[in-house]
């Protein structure tokens, strides 16, 4: 099923020592290509077509026509700032609480290269994720449709839960961040769903560049 994205886009994970880059390529004429180092595994998954790739302009119809549901996996305080209503939450990381001094000198490090600008925790793989999603959704035959802010972290849940049996998976391609205004009509937090994942100091670039934009549209 082809896919069109109308730019380039590019998203990093980082995780202990490995560095994780996923790419999209825009093109109206091929499908969704992805190149990526990741999990061999994931990858194999979208260009097998057992996980099928929807965008987030799909999503709703995939909800409404063919009985999706909305499984989101970012961490607690991305969710707080914005969710979709009647969705799902069941996080793949959680905040790391181990203050042994050797985590407490990553913590040091994360905050001051990645927490600072970004407002992100330092964080731990959810040891109980798929268990977890056992509990909310015990039939493993039900459609779910997995999401993040970028759509890294929910290939790589995608692939635990595939392992894990279920057989009906979307993976909601470019994250909440590619959502337009009106593809989610159903939102609640105080911020806008496509700017969740943003915290820390580039909340306020953030927040200037649209003062900015509002400024210049006025005039």
């Amino acid at each position: 099923m082809a896919i069109q994205l109308n730019h380039l886009y590019a998203s990093t994970w980082q995780h202990g020592q490995h560095t994780k880059q996923f790419l999209f390529t825009s093109t109206k004429t091929r499908p969704l290509q992805i190149r990526a180092v990741m999990p061999s595994n994931a990858k194999l998954l979208i260009q097998s077509g057992v996980v099928r790739p929807i965008s987030p302009k799909e999503a709703v119809p995939a909800m409404k026509s063919e009985g999706f549901v909305l499984l989101d996996i970012r961490p607690e305080w991305e969710r707080e700032k914005a969710r979709v209503s009647g969705s799902l939450h069941v996080p793949l990381f959680v905040e790391d609480k181990d203050y042994s001094p050797i985590t407490l000198l990553k913590k040091w490090v994360h905050f001051g290269y990645i927490g600072l600008w970004t407002g992100q925790n330092f964080t731990m793989f959810n040891p109980d994720f798929v268990q977890q999603v056992e509990q909310a959704v015990p039939d493993k035959d039900t459609k779910l449709l997995v999401a993040c802010g970028e759509g890294l972290r929910s290939i790589m849940a995608t692939s635990k839960l595939h392992e894990g049996g279920y057989k009906n998976l979307g993976w909601l391609a470019g994250g909440f961040n590619r959502a337009a205004e009106d593809d989610f009509p159903g939102v609640e937090g105080k911020e806008k769903l496509q700017y969740a994942t943003i915290g820390g100091v580039s909340y306020y670039f953030l927040q200037l560049l649209l003062l900015l934009q509002g400024v210049g549209k006025s005039n």
